[in-house]
């Protein structure tokens, strides 16, 4: 099982969590408005990549490919991360974090939920209580930034309130009626994503990624760096 060291920080203070990872889930296709959800299939399907079974989509992901690091590695150029909120719910206690599910966009056009697996999600290092931002949820900022090479400027790829997308208690409502044989502790929900605001994916070398209260200017952040596995040269 997969131990993620993690620090919760609320309006006490902040505290040391070990959090056991058992299961993983990702979201897609949840934005409110519809009618966009339905747009942006149809954009993705014009690029050959198949639409959802159902929307909006929940599917399991690899249990240990979470990570809390600042550096990922993947085996393709073609891959890129989008701004996510995350649920760590155990012992029925329910933990905010932010990350980024990275994906292999060359393999999505196969299969969405494989695509998933050949990269880390990755998790903010810090986490909020649930409760304590639960009746200011739909005013949270998330936001992403992304870098796509050395020498390169850093750009804004998406930024929304999470009033966009689907609130945690509908996120979590959805999951739990979807996961057989209930729901256990060590469980993490990431949420699905924001449309991103450069017309289209950027597939960088720096992806960083926040979830802002904005009343009090508290924020969780989550940044790594992409390292692509080309150390090995194949023979001419």
């Amino acid at each position: 099982m997969k131990q993620l060291d993690l620090q919760v920080v609320g309006r006490g203070g902040a505290r040391p969590l070990q959090f056991g990872v058992r299961r993983m889930v990702n979201a897609g296709y949840v934005g409110r408005n519809r009618e966009a959800v339905m747009a942006h299939i149809e954009e993705l399907a014009r690029l050959g990549v198949a639409p959802p079974p159902s929307v909006p989509m929940i599917f399991p992901v690899l249990s240990h490919n979470i990570s809390t690091s600042p550096q990922i590695e993947v085996v393709s150029r073609k891959t890129s991360g989008e701004v996510e909120y995350v649920l760590l719910i155990d012992s029925g206690k329910v933990f905010v974090g932010v990350g980024s599910d990275h994906t292999d966009r060359d393999l999505e056009a196969y299969s969405i939920v494989q695509s998933k697996q050949v990269c880390a999600n990755v998790l903010s290092p810090q986490v909020w209580p649930y409760e304590e931002v639960k009746e200011d949820w739909d005013r949270l900022l998330i936001q992403s930034w992304v870098r796509e090479g050395d020498g390169k400027e850093e750009v804004l790829y998406q930024s929304a309130p999470l009033g966009a997308i689907l609130s945690a208690e509908e996120m979590m409502a959805l999951v739990f009626a979807r996961v057989e044989g209930g729901v256990s502790d060590g469980l993490v929900i990431y949420s699905g994503t924001v449309p991103v605001l450069t017309g289209e994916m950027v597939c960088g070398s720096r992806f960083r990624c926040a979830l802002t209260h904005r009343d009090s200017g508290r924020a969780l952040r989550c940044e790594y760096e992409v390292k692509i596995l080309d150390f090995v040269s194949t023979p001419a």
